[in-house]
């Protein structure tokens, strides 16, 4: 079983790309689960959602405490170590930053996918939403899951304008993801 933790800020479409996330296994033919993890209900207030991936039905409805991977939409989040609690060795961290680290920000990463995904949001949609672009970083620097999963799955959650943009936006995340392996 993958499981992937999201951490973001309210409005950055983290429970989003958890559902699409799941969405997306499902159209593969594997299953899914995601759910969210709410503090303060409002916009900029930290936000967490949780993804389980399998081939397998999948029964454990808890949050993740020992995800294999880490995607991370807040660039300000990126230092914090509560980002990195429980994160399995060999674990994965996709993250949305304009810059690459200097260093390994934590012993148990293996691979680090990177993208800035918030200037790719405003030149396609507008606004800082991350999300649909993380997604793209997801495919890339994973494997676990094609990219034609992801955009098809983005058919169920938008629709006109906003579906082509986000279909830019994680076209556009899978292509300028930067990939470090450790």
């Amino acid at each position: 079983m993958i499981e992937v933790r999201f951490h973001g800020r309210g409005g950055q479409g983290a429970v989003m790309a958890s559902r699409i996330l799941a969405n997306a296994f499902v159209r593969e033919g594997k299953f899914g689960s995601a759910f969210p993890m709410f503090g303060f209900e409002r916009r900029g207030a930290p936000v967490t959602a949780f993804g389980r991936f399998d081939e397998r039905p999948i029964k454990e409805k808890t949050q993740i405490y020992h995800p294999d991977c880490l995607m991370v939409l807040d660039p300000s989040q990126s230092n914090a170590s509560f980002i990195y609690e429980g994160l399995k060795p060999n674990g994965v961290l996709l993250i949305n930053r304009p810059e690459p680290f200097n260093e390994k920000p934590h012993p148990n990463i293996s691979l680090i996918g990177i993208v800035d995904a918030n200037k790719i949001a405003l030149e396609e949609i507008g606004i800082q939403a991350p999300n649909t672009c993380m997604l793209g970083v997801f495919a890339a620097a994973t494997g676990w899951i094609r990219l034609d999963s992801i955009l098809s799955g983005l058919e169920d959650y938008f629709e006109g304008k906003k579906l082509e943009g986000n279909i830019r936006c994680a076209k556009r995340g899978f292509e300028e993801c930067s990939a470090t392996r450790y």
